[in-house]
């Protein structure tokens, strides 16, 4: 298959997702949410394939913008299934999904409280047996020492930005509570004295 062929089968498509697509991770029955799905970068696959994903973010207009993707990939898929708002109010029923996608979302809370708050809906909305993959900023790599703290759980990294980090404490905490178990080895992607990158993969129950 020709790499134009490839772009428009996956678009901008983050590469450990595909990761897991090419291992069958997901299937057609499955019902998926996009948590943070911005323009649709992740959801071009899903949508060209026919699978059952649903995707909410704050910004209406990058939600407008994915619905006009989405009618032009396939003019069946239900366009509603993308919707105008926020990750920690989250209007889907208890267990309406079996997988959920968060792709550097999560490390733009506001602080701790909020960050656990955008993680308790998600963990809401995804039935027992379902998935959560999960890419966020960590703490991975010492990356910590080279950062400046500006409290509630918020550095500001060496590449400038500024970024709630998921650490391990913290991760485990969460994964305590909520009765999630790793489905693979967490990974981590550090970029050299810039910033690091974890992407999980966590099932439910």
């Amino acid at each position: 298959m020709e790499v134009k062929a490839l772009n428009n089968l996956f678009g901008n498509l983050d590469i450990y997702l595909l990761d897991q697509i090419l291992k069958g991770r997901f299937e057609r029955q499955m019902k998926i949410l996009d948590a943070g799905c911005g323009e649709g970068r992740n959801a071009t696959f899903f949508i060209r394939s026919g699978f059952q994903v649903f995707g909410i973010d704050q910004d209406a207009l990058a939600i407008q913008m994915l619905r006009m993707h989405a009618r032009s990939l396939d003019p069946a898929h239900d366009v509603l299934r993308f919707q105008v708002g926020k990750v920690e109010e989250l209007f889907f029923h208890k267990g309406a999904f079996d997988a959920i996608i968060s792709s550097a979302v999560l490390h733009f809370a506001r602080d701790e409280a909020h960050f656990d708050a955008m993680w308790s809906e998600m963990m809401r909305v995804l039935k027992p047996g379902g998935f959560l993959w999960l890419r966020t900023c960590t703490d991975a790599g010492g990356i910590l020492g080279l950062a400046e703290e500006l409290g509630n759980g918020r550095f500001r990294l060496p590449d400038g930005s500024e970024r709630f980090v998921l650490s391990e404490m913290h991760l485990q905490r969460l994964m305590t509570r909520w009765g999630l178990r790793y489905l693979e080895s967490p990974k981590s992607v550090l970029v050299h004295r810039q910033r690091s990158m974890g992407v999980f993969l966590l099932g439910k129950g």
